[in-house]
């Protein structure tokens, strides 16, 4: 015969259960290491095309785009944010991947548009310009997509 679990016992279990998946949700995240690396190789690239010739520039997106392609189907899921612990993919699902690479995607329409007003309106290294506050957007803007997700993921989780 079984022993007979008592009401305050299973509260107590079902408290751990929601404690430990709210644990998990708060894992699902893209490491800083990421939006500071993708950051700053959005500013070298506005340079390399204000400054060197055009072949020079299309090596360099050719290279980035490559090295971006390399990581980001490990890190952009959001499911391994750290080495001790990887989100079943059931948990998280395919939304992250998507609101981050077609955030990239405006992000780089973005960089053009501003690039093509500021060579309108004169400047003298005008991709540079128009990079800089895209890569501020990555940096500052990135952890904060990852933390809505986490906001959706807990809501969805009730």
């Amino acid at each position: 015969m079984e022993p007979q679990i008592t009401p305050d016992a299973a509260r107590s279990a079902l408290a751990d259960v929601d404690r430990r998946r709210r644990a998990v949700i708060g894992e699902v995240d893209i490491p800083q290491w990421y939006w500071s690396a993708l950051a700053i190789g959005w500013i070298v690239l506005g340079v390399i095309t204000d400054l060197a010739p055009s072949w020079v520039t299309t090596v360099a997106t050719l290279a980035f785009g490559a090295a971006h392609s390399t990581v980001a189907p490990r890190v952009v899921s959001g499911r391994h944010a750290t080495s001790h612990l990887s989100v079943r993919e059931d948990v998280v699902g395919k939304r992250v991947t998507a609101l981050v690479l077609g955030g990239l995607v405006v992000l780089a329409g973005v960089t053009v548009g501003a690039a093509l007003a500021a060579r309108a309106d004169g400047a003298r290294h005008p991709v540079t310009m128009a990079s800089i506050p895209v890569a501020l957007i990555l940096v500052l803007g990135g952890p904060h997509l990852l933390a809505g997700v986490r906001r959706r993921l807990a809501r969805a989780e009730r």
